[in-house]
């Protein structure tokens, strides 16, 4: 019997979205309390016969189809390299001094210390020079001058490393209405982990130390870099 009957020929009681509302359509696939019929493994193991033949094989349950698709599916790039870290520039070697040219500290003279895993370098300050702390730079926003500091009793911690300076993610979203009343207040900065603290003055103990072994260093590290009119840093020796 019909769900939507005719007030006319050809004219239906009901609508098209009336009719499958009632049928129910909507509700998708009917569920089953049959158990899922489990899936057959793709290859099977079988004994092949024969004097030159022995042995075990697997062979595919699904036979390979005859016909190729009537239009091409695109098949994601399979690459088979493998991330390896950035070489270092020769000019980089632990104890020279680099120039940051990007971020909050540029301008600053660092110390390179070591490469981490990421690739990227692992400097430092002092912070009790320039106030430049532990932190990771990129070689590519970086210069290498010819100043060198004898580092050979320096042996940075392992702990030091990429996951060392991960930021810890925040759960929790504001609502808009606290951000509308603590809007032009300071937020209050969170205070640095001790052991970060303590960390910076273990690898800073051992930099400072090679610093005052030559004269007027401390005040080249303190000093800033910058262009004035008519230089070239191309043209520069460093």
């Amino acid at each position: 019997m019909a769900r939507s009957k005719e007030l006319v020929p050809g004219v239906g009681r009901l609508s098209r979205s009336q009719v499958a509302a009632r049928r129910g359509l909507f509700k998708g696939l009917k569920k089953s309390d049959k158990p899922a019929a489990a899936t057959p493994a793709e290859t099977v193991e079988k004994t092949v016969g024969g004097d030159k033949n022995g042995g075990k094989r697997l062979v595919p349950t699904n036979k390979a189809p005859r016909y190729y698709p009537a239009e091409d599916v695109h098949q994601p790039k399979k690459s088979r390299k493998s991330p390896k870290p950035a070489s270092i520039r020769s000019s980089i070697t632990p104890g020279t001094v680099l120039i940051l040219l990007a971020g909050r500290f540029r301008g600053k003279r660092v110390v390179f210390l070591k490469q981490l895993e990421s690739g990227l370098l692992l400097v430092t300050g002092p912070y009790k020079v320039n106030g430049v702390p532990l932190r990771r730079v990129n070689q590519a926003y970086v210069i290498a001058t010819s100043t060198k500091l004898e580092l050979d009793d320096l042996k940075v911690d392992e702990k030091i490393n990429d996951a060392y300076f991960a930021k810890a993610a925040t759960k929790g979203s504001r609502s808009a209405e606290e951000e509308f009343f603590e809007d032009g207040k300071p937020k209050a900065k969170e205070a640095l982990p001790e052991s970060r603290t303590a960390d910076q003055k273990e690898v800073d103990k051992v930099v400072l130390a090679a610093v005052k072994k030559t004269e007027n260093l401390s005040k080249y590290l303190k000093s800033s870099w910058g262009l004035s009119k008519g230089q070239f840093p191309h043209q520069l020796v460093f």
